[in-house]
């Protein structure tokens, strides 16, 4: 859930960002490459995604209210929304930047100053990237796991770079630099895509993942063992909570205490299996007609 502990980790990347912007302008100060240049580009989108990430993880905190019954969680999905889209942007910047310098091609500079420079902005990426992810796990939310995700393409994408710009080095070949910053380009474009696709299928309410389909199948088998009956099982995400709805088919004989004990039992265990869950049940008789006719996801 969003709670004051993952949004210590929107400011932890935050703080990652502006130390890596100021290393890579450096490093891109001190060689200019334009592929440094690029990479220095994307920590800056890093630091508005970063902000924007914090930003919608604070409102994603609040309760549910009178407007909102069914809470703020959803604000997660703008987020990563706009951070795949800033992506976007980067890339065309990117691009735009490496077709000037293959048109005008430029000698490098301070080639191994420049490369330290950028490995240690690199280290201190990967650091926060893999805490971004432990934390995206232990909070489930999505908006973390979307910045470690960008932070991750960022070092893999600066890797290339460094590899790339010390090629230049050892070769003379001018030409590498910006064809490198346009494979960055693509790299990144990619990665804005995905995001801004999870983005707007978690704002389509989306089903569960199948492994968490798998896991509520699990509960609710134990019960279909027992004489209990399910349908209209409905699933949707939003942010780090999960929604469920279902039909109960009780035996007609049953009293309407026992019923609704059995509703509620089955309620805590899909809740325990699957924290962060609202569940709703709606109890109905087995075997009576009226009971089926509202299996269909649109009545």
């Amino acid at each position: 859930m969003v709670t004051s502990g993952s949004r210590r980790f929107a400011w932890l990347s935050i703080a990652a960002a502006i130390a890596t912007i100021a290393l890579k302008l450096l490093a891109w100060q001190l060689t200019d490459s334009v592929g440094l240049l690029s990479d220095a580009i994307e920590a800056g989108v890093n630091l508005v995604g970063a902000t924007a990430m914090l930003a919608m993880l604070i409102l994603a905190a609040r309760p549910a209210d009178d407007e909102h019954a069914f809470g703020y969680s959803k604000a997660e999905y703008f987020a990563s929304g706009f951070e795949g889209t800033l992506i976007l942007a980067a890339a065309i910047a990117i691009a735009v930047a490496a077709v000037d310098r293959l048109i005008t091609p430029r000698a490098l500079t301070h080639i191994g100053a420049g490369l330290a420079v950028s490995v240690a902005a690199t280290l201190i990426n990967f650091a926060v990237a893999r805490r971004l992810f432990e934390a995206s796990q232990y909070y489930r939310s999505i908006a973390l796991e979307a910045d470690g995700k960008h932070l991750m393409t960022d070092v893999w994408t600066s890797v290339g770079v460094i590899i790339g710009v010390g090629a230049v080095a050892v070769t003379g070949w001018q030409l590498l630099d910006p064809l490198i910053a346009l494979a960055v380009a693509a790299h990144i474009l990619w990665s804005g895509m995905n995001l801004m696709k999870r983005s707007a299928l978690g704002l389509l309410d989306r089903a569960l993942l199948p492994a968490q389909l798998q896991v509520l199948e699990g509960v609710l088998e134990a019960y279909r063992a027992r004489g209990i009956d399910f349908h209209a099982v409905r699933t949707r995400q939003a942010g780090a909570r999960a929604f469920i709805s279902m039909h109960v088919l009780v035996p007609g004989e049953w009293s309407i205490t026992s019923s609704h004990d059995l509703a509620e039992a089955i309620e805590d265990e899909i809740r325990a299996a699957l924290p962060g869950s609202s569940v709703f049940t709606h109890l109905e008789p087995l075997g009576h007609p009226a009971s089926y006719r509202d299996t269909e996801l649109d009545p």
